[in-house]
């Protein structure tokens, strides 16, 4: 069986372990029964984790209870990039070995149910895990919008990224965010209804920022070039800019420029938000 999952963008700001947006960048993983296990990858990380201990040959086993088949994963989704390259990953896997609940597979292994569940059903989804259960929410997102985002070659691993933020925060930061994300909500579902500082963070971005010397400019150069807003892509390393169709070919131009002025090696990609989340092919 064959699986197809998108790549996920999480936070998008102030949705801090909440939101995420699924992009059009896929995994795909094939498993096909055998007298033994083998492995085969291509695309990103290819090569990195060919054993019986790469994520989705473990969840592989976990569902069949046996690890007698043939596993090939082809992935155009960046490694520890901020994009829930694990996530979808996990999900993809769960969902070739045929699991009967891919997401919670996905959930409980990556730890991100915002990841899990944009990469699960597609577009904008709301998502977070109580007492063990796993409930994601697909919410409405205006087709106008691209995703410019920026993947340097500088990786960030979550678990450093995670290191960094505080145990407690501010009570006037908690209701900030809580007032951007209302918004943010508002405008991601109609352009027309946007606010510029409804992207704004004050959680976990501001505590982030020293870890890459690149990050705080590159979103103001993002904003400057015409996005609507602009935020880090999960944990990072890559960021990412709000823009309207229009816009996005000026704003990936200028983060180009960005990137070479500053000598830093990555892409640029302009992306659309994935509508269809998971597919058994």
């Amino acid at each position: 069986m064959r699986s197809r999952v998108p790549a996920s963008s999480a936070n998008l700001g102030p949705g801090f372990d909440a939101i995420a947006v699924a992009l059009n960048l896929y995994v795909e993983v094939t498993i096909e029964l055998a007298d033994e296990f083998a492995i085969t990858s291509e695309g990103n990380g290819a090569g990195v984790f060919d054993d019986d201990q790469n994520l989705a040959a473990v969840v592989a086993t976990s569902i069949l209870g046996h690890s007698n088949f043939n596993l090939h994963v082809k992935s155009e989704i960046p490694v520890s990039r901020g994009l829930g390259s694990s996530a979808a990953l996990a999900l993809a896997a769960a969902g070739a070995a045929g699991a009967t609940d891919p997401l919670r597979v996905a959930a409980s292994i990556d730890g991100h149910a915002e990841n899990a569940g944009a990469s699960m059903l597609g577009g904008l989804v709301a998502a977070g895990v109580r007492d063990s259960e796993v409930a994601a929410r697909s919410l409405v997102l205006d087709d106008v919008w691209r995703f410019v985002v920026v993947v340097p070659e500088t990786q960030l691993k979550t678990a450093d990224a995670r290191r960094v933020l505080p145990s407690s925060v501010p009570f006037s930061d908690a209701v900030a965010n809580l007032s951007a994300l209302g918004l943010l909500l508002a405008g991601l579902a109609n352009h027309e209804a946007f606010v510029p500082w409804s992207m704004d963070d004050t959680l976990h971005q501001p505590y982030r920022m020293e870890l890459l010397d690149f990050a705080r400019p590159l979103l103001e150069c993002l904003r400057d070039a015409g996005a609507r807003g602009s935020c880090w892509s999960g944990a990072g390393s890559s960021m990412l800019g709000l823009c309207e169709v229009a816009a996005a070919p000026h704003v990936a131009e200028a983060a180009r420029q960005f990137l070479l002025a500053h000598s830093e090696p990555g892409d640029v990609l302009v992306l659309e938000a994935d509508r269809a989340g998971l597919v058994i092919l």
